[in-house]
């Protein structure tokens, strides 16, 4: 059975060059290309969108088991880059700082904590996207 994460997200791009105003019924924002590909640099452009939702899931899910486990961690620095590798292959590098008094063992299970995010999970799986048309 599949499980949905995310429901009824509505995308619209207008005559306004590429700023596209994302609502996902309770928050809305804008993402756009930069004036040098030919938006208005009103937002994030969408890959920076992507890679962010990696960045704030990881940083998220290592603060919370933190908090859960009382571990001193102070915050959570997620640095994230996204390169073309080939012309089908694509590598996000993510670098992670842990600021706080922890362990070598608390930062090593704050790690593979880390890599249990929802979205490194989607990300590093198979993706299959489902395209149609609608009225």
């Amino acid at each position: 059975m599949a499980n949905s994460f995310a429901k009824d997200i509505i995308v619209r791009t207008e005559k306004t060059k590429y700023a596209t105003s994302i609502d996902t019924g309770s928050h809305r924002w804008t993402a756009d290309e930069s004036a040098e590909a030919g938006g208005t640099n009103l937002g994030p452009a969408p890959t920076q969108i992507l890679v962010a939702a990696l960045g704030s899931c990881t940083s998220i899910t290592v603060r919370m088991y933190a908090d859960r486990k009382e571990m001193p961690l102070d915050a959570v620095e997620v640095s994230l880059n996204l390169e073309k590798t080939a012309p089908d292959q694509t590598k996000i590098i993510r670098n992670i700082k842990l600021i706080g008094d922890l362990t070598p063992a608390q930062r090593e299970r704050l790690l593979q904590v880390a890599n249990a995010c929802p979205v490194h999970k989607i990300l590093s799986g198979t993706i299959n996207i489902e395209t149609g048309l609608t009225d």
